[in-house]
C-alpha cells in the first residue's frame, strides 16, 4: 500500500489519543498478552485512527479491508465495524468493494472545526466557573507538561497536553454528549496541528502563555475574561492553522 505501514513497522506511531481509545492503544502497541481481551474492532479502530492521526496513513490513501486485517490480525469483520465508526468521525470516506478514504484535511474543514471548538468551549467555561477553583490544579499540571515538551521539542506530546487541558474544562462541565463530540473535534484538528507546531516551534511558547493566562482567569472573579481568553486562543489557533495550509 503506498504511503501505508510497512508489514514490520510498530504500531508505535501512534499519537496518544483520547479518553475513548487511550487504553486500547496503549495495549495494542505494547503488543501485551491482553490484547485479546479487547475487542477486535476496538484494537482495529484504535490502531488505524492512531495512524491516521500520526499521518502514517495520509490524506488520499485508500485503505483496504484485507490489508488492515492483516496489519491487525483479525478477520475483515472488525474491520468493517471499526471503518464504519472512523467514518462517523469525519477521518475516511467508505467506497463499497474499494476500501475507505483516508478525507484529507481542507481549509472548510478547519473552520468547521473550530467554530466548533469555540462553541462547545465558551459553554463549558460558563458552566465550569462555579467550580473553577478545583480546575486550577489539574490545568497547572497539564502545563507544565507542556513546558516539559517544548523544551525538548517534542511537539506531538505537546499538543496532546494541550488536549487534555481543554479536555479537561469541558469534561468539568459535565455534559457528556459535549465531551464526547469535543473528542472527536480534537482528533481531528491533532492532524492539522503537528505540521505547524513542528515547522514553527515558536508557537509552542505562545500557547503556553495562553494557557497560563486562561488558568490565571480562574483565580480571579472575572467569568468574562476567562471566556474572552478562551476565545482568542481558538482564534489564534484558527489563524495558525489556516496559515500552514
Amino acid at each position: 500500500m503506498t504511503g501505508g505501514v510497512p508489514e514490520n513497522a510498530p504500531a508505535s506511531t501512534a499519537l496518544i489519543l483520547g479518553d475513548e481509545t487511550a487504553e486500547i492503544a496503549r495495549v495494542v502497541v505494547e503488543a501485551a498478552p491482553e490484547a485479546e481481551k479487547i475487542p477486535a474492532a476496538e484494537r482495529v479502530y484504535a490502531y488505524v485512527k492512531a495512524a491516521i492521526l500520526d499521518r502514517v496513513y495520509p490524506g488520499g490513501e485508500l485503505l483496504t479491508e484485507g490489508e488492515l486485517a492483516t496489519a491487525v490480525g483479525v478477520s475483515r469483520t472488525p474491520v468493517r465495524e471499526a471503518l464504519l465508526r472512523l467514518e462517523e468521525s469525519g477521518l475516511v470516506k467508505l467506497y463499497p468493494k474499494k476500501g475507505a478514504l483516508v478525507l484529507p484535511v481542507l481549509p472548510q474543514e478547519i473552520d468547521d472545526v473550530l467554530e466548533a471548538r469555540e462553541l462547545i468551549e465558551t459553554h463549558a467555561a460558563a458552566k465550569v466557573w462555579p467550580r473553577r477553583k478545583q480546575l486550577i490544579e489539574a490545568l497547572s499540571r497539564r502545563v507544565d507538561e507542556m513546558r516539559a515538551h517544548r523544551r525538548s521539542g517534542d511537539a506531538k506530546s505537546f499538543l496532546e497536553a494541550d488536549r487534555a487541558f481543554h479536555e479537561a474544562i469541558v469534561g468539568a462541565a459535565g455534559n457528556l454528549i459535549l465531551a464526547k463530540l469535543y473528542n472527536s473535534l480534537r482528533d481531528r484538528q491533532v492532524r492539522m496541528g503537528v505540521p505547524g507546531i513542528e515547522m514553527q516551534p515558536a508557537r509552542m511558547d505562545k500557547s503556553i502563555t495562553a494557557h497560563q493566562e486562561m488558568i490565571d482567569a480562574l483565580g480571579g472573579n472575572s467569568v468574562k475574561r476567562f471566556r474572552e481568553l478562551v476565545v482568542a486562543h481558538i482564534d489564534t489557533a484558527a489563524t495558525d492553522l489556516r496559515g500552514t495550509r
